[in-house]
């Protein structure tokens, strides 16, 4: 692994003011790459509305719907100098927030947490890997309020 710190760039696509900064997302890499004993050399967080998370979804996964993110990993290994870009909607997470009660920054955090854990491999279309990935991001989000 590169002793290198990951390149974090974060861009706020939206006209809506974000709970969470740079800064936490830098954090958050940092964590999940010491828990998860792998490397980020490049990630990028790029916040979009709902008619632009449709877009995406629709060109690249074939889907036709809103989602809360998507992940692109732009390397083949999993451990070593991942590279990617998350899209994450915006409105969709602070629907998700008031749907679920939880606190806005809180889920803007969990979704991110659960985008980097989809650059490094971890998967959510069964129900037992959504257990495991609500484990860790519920783990990582305790971790990050300390």
């Amino acid at each position: 692994m590169s002793g290198t710190k990951a390149d974090v760039q974060f861009f706020n696509e939206t006209t809506l003011d974000l709970p969470i900064s740079k800064n936490d997302l830098k954090g958050i890499v940092s964590l999940i790459e010491s828990k998860e004993s792998i490397h980020y050399s490049f990630v990028e967080f790029v916040f979009v509305d709902e008619d632009q998370i449709v877009e995406i979804n629709k060109e690249h996964l074939d889907r036709e719907y809103i989602t809360d993110t998507i992940s692109f990993n732009y390397e083949k290994s999993q451990k070593d100098d991942i590279e990617g870009t998350v899209f994450l909607c915006a409105p969709r997470i602070n629907e998700q927030a008031i749907e679920f009660n939880q606190d806005q920054r809180d889920e803007f955090l969990r979704v991110s947490i659960h985008s980097l854990l989809h650059l490094i491999g971890y998967e959510d279309t069964e129900e037992s890997d959504q257990q495991i990935m609500t484990q860790k991001e519920d783990e990582y989000l305790s971790l990050l309020k300390g």
